[in-house]
């Protein structure tokens, strides 16, 4: 069973905060969604609202949480050029890019960064026409299968499964971390650069040569 980044008590109003932060941005402010969000992660607010922290999902308004990151990103020029918040009763595509992201954030668990890094909003933004009225589990299933096919498995998540062996028992036999073992399959983390002994391991515990865990042995040739 998959742990979500939060409890679900918080979840709808972690989804129209981070809606309405996004509407506001781009239609309030006129400001760019990308250039916005590269702040709200800067500023540690993304990595709080991720966690599911009740001041920053739930203690504010989305609008006033967009005004948080215009303050600690030292923008206070923005606080009296733009609009106070108000309640918009329309939902714009902007809003349902949010919308459907703090889903996606939850449901996978993955930092706001990573997954910013996978999608901008222009593509986020490109699947409102044919998705906007489904479930938000299809946008999940959309950009899973989108990162996939972008990004095919590492050849340790690959090598893992076709022996059948969990992230945890392959951590256990191992004796490497399982935080490590899911950074690597994650790409978050270069298994190229790990420790020969670390690599030594998991190639014992799997059955293979080293060579057969790194991403780019035959370019390094």
């Amino acid at each position: 069973m998959m742990i979500r980044a939060y409890d679900n008590f918080y979840l709808e109003d972690a989804m129209t905060n981070m809606a309405d932060m996004l509407d506001y941005v781009a239609n309030g402010c006129c400001l760019d969604k990308d250039v916005f969000f590269k702040d709200f992660i800067a500023t540690g607010l993304a990595d709080s609202f991720s966690k599911g922290v009740p001041k920053v999902v739930s203690g504010m308004s989305g609008a006033e949480l967009a005004q948080e990151v215009f303050r600690l990103s030292n923008h206070e020029k923005y606080l009296n050029a733009f609009p106070s918040p108000g309640t918009r009763l329309d939902r714009t595509p902007d809003y349902w890019c949010g919308w459907v992201l703090a889903y996606y954030q939850w449901f996978t668990g993955e930092s706001f960064d990573s997954i910013h890094k996978q999608f901008s909003f222009a593509f986020i933004e490109s699947l409102y026409s044919t998705l906007h009225e489904a479930p938000e589990d299809r946008f999940v299933d959309t950009l899973l299968q989108r990162r996939t096919s972008v990004n095919p498995p590492t050849k340790l998540k690959t090598l893992r499964k076709a022996i059948g062996m969990s992230q945890q028992e392959l951590s256990k036999k191992s004796n490497v971390s399982l935080r490590s073992i899911q950074l690597y399959e994650q790409r978050q983390k270069s298994i190229d650069k790990a420790q020969a002994i670390t690599l030594y391991r998991l190639a014992q515990t799997i059955g293979c040569q080293i060579e057969d865990l790194l991403e780019f042995a035959d370019s390094s040739q």
